[in-house]
């Protein structure tokens, strides 16, 4: 995700780099919609590369996809690197853009896969942060490049992005596989493994042996402190092999005869990347110092400095994120960063509006003022929509439909990632501070949106979700406390602790009992409400 994000935020430094220009021959207003498309023209590779991550995540697996999309994504980085003319330079971001696209539909979904319910929420936000680190990261080097006179001041910044590439040849080789994904294909033998590794132990372990013999069937599904385990997942996973729906049967639009809400899963997480684009974020990721060029009237040495600083505060505010994405749910953070978005986006536009406004006295204090609100709402955007919209699609899809749904909602991301990035400089030069208005408007209606449609998924196992939607929920889930909730519903909890005590009546004593015994002592000792838990504990 470093890499992600830094080869999203470099060529922000690049388009306003005069000897690329001069190189492509891309000077002057009559070649803004070209440059807008040769930058946009990325998010079209990546939107391939995440389809195609639909078969190839399934096929190959994921770590195997990442190892894919990484060697993809240093082909189209030397295509570029060495780029004299713009049909190369579109190829190289074209090819660039697939295997970034086959990485970003992946990642999400193996972090998923491979984490403790407790720690999934957080994980993914942290792989965002990364991304954010990366992309300022890029925003520093394109400025200290920018005093660089000749092609190194953008050739240099370009070629650095090899250092992640190496990193994760050199790492993802050594890194499990999604058991979840073993199971599915049914390897069991080496997805326990891998589980018995990620927990630190062995497979001979007595808590392993339990759930081997699918004596903690019903247990495993919600238990906090350890990863979901394998009963429960091989029953997920034999459901959506009955029930689970083929693309054709989708495009048909069949629901499948588990009821397992199929369609309406994947726009739920397809809505939530469509919505992080259109909340306006590309606008100035790609193009902040041509926003703060052309639109509040700064110098490019200045532009460039305020954009890197920018993305320091956007890193530091978007840690608040790691400990608050399963306190707060998702639902919340979605919800009050899209209006903290909105009220930013309208104090822009009235701001730029004034500092447009000609003959006005006072449009330099005006346009110094939008900075601050630009600075704001990469805040709001950090905390909230940065990380939620790649966990969501990971969380809220079946174990069968988990791969294509991510690739969907990546594909998602991407296609109006190309929208956003293709048409904000001809936009800018057009409609001026009118444009702001567009984005003013979409994210005052993500609040409704969410509110109204959108499931929690906070402090859920991924099995709990596929519960959630057997049992066919009402399309607004605004009233239904159960779907709501940032607690995993008492009413859940109550048939599972009732079902543990049922199935452990069949663990003849010694470690498999004392297996039950621990995990509701730890269930016990992590439920805020307490009582009904330690009653379960001694009747074991």
């Amino acid at each position: 995700m470093t890499l992600f994000g830094y080869d999203q935020g470099v060529f922000g430094g690049v388009v306003v780099t005069q000897d690329y220009l001069d190189t492509l021959n891309l000077n002057g207003d009559e070649h803004t919609s070209l440059l807008g498309t040769v930058t946009a023209i990325y998010d079209v590779g990546c939107f391939f590369g995440a389809v195609a991550a639909f078969s190839l995540g399934e096929m190959l697996g994921r770590k195997k996809t990442v190892l894919l999309g990484t060697t993809v994504m240093s082909v189209g980085a030397i295509l570029q690197i060495s780029a004299y003319s713009v049909p190369q330079m579109i190829v190289g971001r074209i090819v660039a853009g697939i295997g970034n696209g086959l990485n970003t539909a992946t990642a999400p979904v193996w972090q998923a896969e491979t984490s403790k319910a407790a720690w999934r929420g957080k994980l993914v936000v942290i792989e965002m942060i990364c991304n954010i680190a990366g992309f300022s990261l890029s925003n520093w080097v394109t400025y200290g490049f920018s005093f660089v006179p000749g092609p190194v001041s953008w050739r240099m910044p370009l070629v650095l992005q090899f250092i992640f590439i190496f990193i994760l040849f050199a790492t993802v080789p050594w890194l499990p596989e999604s058991p979840r994904w073993l199971i599915a294909h049914g390897e069991i033998d080496k997805a326990e493994q891998i589980i018995a590794d990620l927990e630190g132990t062995i497979v001979e372990d007595a808590w392993v042996i339990t759930e081997s013999k699918g004596t903690l069937f019903s247990l495993i599904s919600f238990l906090p402190p350890r990863l979901t385990i394998t009963p429960e997942i091989q029953w997920a996973a034999q459901f959506e092999r009955e029930n689970g729906m083929s693309w054709m049967d989708l495009l048909k639009g069949k629901t499948g005869a588990g009821n397992t809400c199929t369609i309406r899963r994947l726009l739920l997480g397809a809505g939530t990347q469509a919505m992080q684009q259109l909340a306006g974020i590309n606008v100035t990721s790609y193009y902040l110092p041509t926003v703060l060029t052309r639109s509040v009237g700064l110098g490019n040495s200045l532009a460039r400095l305020l954009a890197a600083c920018n993305s320091v505060s956007y890193l530091l505010f978007s840690l608040i994120g790691i400990p608050n994405v399963e306190r707060w749910g998702r639902r919340k953070m979605m919800m009050y960063a899209a209006a903290g978005q909105c009220f930013c986006y309208l104090m822009i536009t009235v701001l730029i509006r004034y500092n447009e406004l000609p003959g006005y006295s006072g449009s330099k204090q005006v346009a110094s003022a939008s900075i601050a609100f630009f600075f704001l709402y990469y805040i709001f955007f950090g905390i909230g929509w940065q990380g939620v919209p790649w966990l969501y699609p990971t969380e809220i899809n079946s174990l069968s439909m988990r791969t294509k749904g991510a690739a969907l909602g990546t594909a998602s991301n991407w296609a109006f990632n190309f929208m956003v990035v293709e048409i904000t400089p001809i936009g800018i030069q057009s409609l001026q501070w009118k444009f702001y208005i567009i984005w003013t408007v979409f994210n005052a209606s993500f609040v409704p949106i969410v509110y109204l449609f959108y499931p929690e998924t906070a402090d859920r196992t991924l099995e709990d979700i596929d519960r959630l939607f057997r049992e066919d929920p009402k399309v607004f889930v605004c009233r239904d406390k159960a779907a709501i909730s940032e607690k995993r519903p008492r009413e859940w909890v109550e048939y599972e602790a009732n079902e543990v005590r049922r199935n452990s009546s069949v663990v003849s004593g010694g470690a498999g009992a004392e297996a039950v015994k621990r995990r509701l002592a730890s269930m016990a000792k992590g439920n805020e409400e307490g009582g009904w838990e330690e009653r379960h504990v001694e009747k074991v």
